[in-house]
């Protein structure tokens, strides 16, 4: 009987201390100075949490997205960066929250053997404010990264191209290959791209379109050492780059012509 009785009576909850919404804030601030950026989430959070419709709110929210990107704690940022979007899309500083939403992503892209579904995330964000936002001051770097993201999406085509190479898979490999081409033409992938399609395209019996694969390379970068590979593997053969005019990769002689 004793069993199920409490000998020392209800349990005490000790309740939160109510701070003034301002007194947080300030200590927030006071701490992003001094980048103590734990704690000034914690200040922040405790601000939402006590007055969650005090005239601080929005500027708490916003601060959470940057104190959470600066410790790199990005998922945690990136959800702080949707909250801010929901409660305040109309804000001038959302070109500023998708930057950081776009560069919590962006800070995880790691190498091309991952899954790059994050690099395809922190396009999104940054597409997002060139086209909202493209006199912000953010809308430069954003294109900059951009950049970088295509060439890490490009690379894991071209990893997973070059493992069916090396399996005899030849038209698996094609496919890779005419990914970058087709979708990733500013990344530095590009040439060796050019140059695989022609080593598949040979292995498979396809003359002519290996000699346009290698046409097309030599026509863009006449100087690239993959140029000089390409040419050399088709003069083995007693062959040279010709475009065929009616091939699918005549078409970007065209396009950087």
């Amino acid at each position: 009987m004793l069993a199920g009785c409490n000998l020392f009576g209800p349990t005490k909850i000790k309740e939160e201390q109510i701070i003034p919404a301002e007194t947080l804030y300030g200590a927030a601030l006071k701490d992003m100075d001094g980048q103590k950026y734990l704690t000034a989430i914690a200040n922040l959070e405790k601000l939402e949490r006590q007055h969650p419709y005090s005239d601080y709110n929005e500027k708490a929210k916003l601060m959470q997205v940057y104190a959470n990107y600066r410790i790199g704690k990005f998922n945690e940022a990136i959800a702080a960066a949707d909250r801010y979007a929901v409660l305040f899309s109309a804000s001038e500083d959302m070109p500023y929250v998708l930057y950081l939403k776009g560069n919590s992503y962006y800070g995880q892209i790691k190498d091309i053997t991952r899954d790059q579904q994050i690099a395809e995330n922190a396009i999104e964000s940054y597409n997002r404010v060139i086209a909202d936002y493209p006199k912000s001051e953010y809308a430069e770097d954003a294109r900059e990264k951009i950049v970088v993201a295509y060439d890490q999406l490009a690379g894991k085509e071209m990893s997973v191209g070059r493992y069916y190479l090396g399996q005899g898979q030849h038209a698996a490999a094609i496919n890779r290959f005419k990914v970058v081409i087709d979708k990733y033409q500013t990344s530095t992938h590009i040439e060796e791209a050019l140059y695989r399609l022609t080593e598949a395209y040979l292995s498979l019996g396809l003359i002519s379109e290996a000699r346009t694969a290698t046409a097309v390379l030599g026509h863009n970068y006449p100087s690239s050492s993959w140029y000089k590979e390409g040419f050399a593997l088709l003069g083995k053969q007693g062959l040279t780059p010709e475009v065929n005019p009616s091939s699918p990769l005549a078409t970007a002689v065209r396009r950087r012509g």
